[in-house]
């Protein structure tokens, strides 16, 4: 019988739809000795395609050659897949600039458990953080940006981030673009939170140009960078209601505490592998 502390493994598969795929991916568990702890699927019904996430604990051998062999047999469905261990600390870098709202808040979850990571570099084009980085215990590397020195700044980024083993970037309100560059030579998830409720308002000051059209929602949008400036794939979105009262002050304010709790639910659920991207859209599995 499982137990709270077993290892366990996660998979996400998505493919063509195909009958018995529910029955064939839990026999093959049941048929290895494997228990599983939670299942879910769902079916884009426009383009026919399977989404399932399954967590499940392997019999007491070794979880890497489970893994391995999950990966094939899904390969013979026909899936893409991603399978991940819960014993797996994945190491994180968060980037930020001058605004502290988000950092603080992350790194306070990080501090009491609540994500399932290790958090080893806070990056900045700016030294502002430098302080409150250092007495979270954390390493904190100022790299400069300018129009004249970004290639050469990303250059310097990416080789910290090969270096220090990181799998997963959180742009905390970082107020650089990132190039397609360095996304193609990172080769790992970005997390970019964005003040405004995507598509609406993407680019800079989106909270004085929700002003300016007098909007009566605002909202805030995490999702995964990509070479287009605010239009990668969205992982979690919230919003917050406002009048012809407040000013762009207020906005900003309210904005702040949206953009905390979005960017913590959507950085909760890629770390616990319920995030499953296909083309600019994901399905996020509860």
């Amino acid at each position: 019988m499982s137990t709270p502390c077993d290892s366990t493994l996660v998979a996400l598969l998505h493919g063509p739809d195909q009958t018995g795929l529910v029955a064939r991916v839990a026999g093959w568990i049941f048929e290895r000795g494997g228990n599983i702890l939670h299942a879910d699927q769902h079916r884009d019904m426009q383009q026919g395609i399977f989404f399932q996430r399954v967590e499940w604990v392997p019999a007491a051998d070794s979880t890497h050659g489970r893994a391995n062999e999950f990966r094939e047999f899904a390969a013979q469905l026909g899936m893409a897949v991603q399978v991940d261990s819960t014993t797996h600390r994945p190491k994180v870098a968060v980037f930020v600039s001058k605004l502290d709202h988000c950092f603080h808040d992350l790194v306070l979850r990080w501090k009491s458990g609540e994500y399932a990571c290790d958090l080893v570099a806070v990056v900045s084009n700016h030294t502002d953080l430098a302080e409150a980085a250092r007495g979270y215990g954390l390493a904190f590397h100022h790299i400069p940006v300018t129009a004249a020195t970004k290639a050469e700044a990303e250059a310097r980024q990416v080789e910290l981030l090969r270096k220090e083993g990181v799998e997963l970037v959180i742009l905390a309100r970082y107020m650089q673009v990132l190039s397609g560059d360095f996304l193609k030579n990172f080769g790992r998830p970005v997390i970019n939170i964005h003040h405004s409720f995507l598509p609406a308002f993407a680019g800079g000051r989106p909270y004085h140009q929700a002003h300016e059209r007098g909007v009566k929602l605002i909202g805030a949008t995490a999702h995964y960078a990509t070479a287009v400036l605010d239009d990668g794939p969205i992982i979690q979105q919230d919003v917050a209601r406002v009048t012809h009262r407040h000013d762009v002050n207020d906005l900003v304010r309210k904005g702040r505490d949206l953009e905390k709790m979005v960017l913590a639910q959507a950085v909760r659920w890629h770390l616990e592998s319920r995030v499953l991207v296909y083309g600019n859209k994901t399905v996020v599995f509860d």
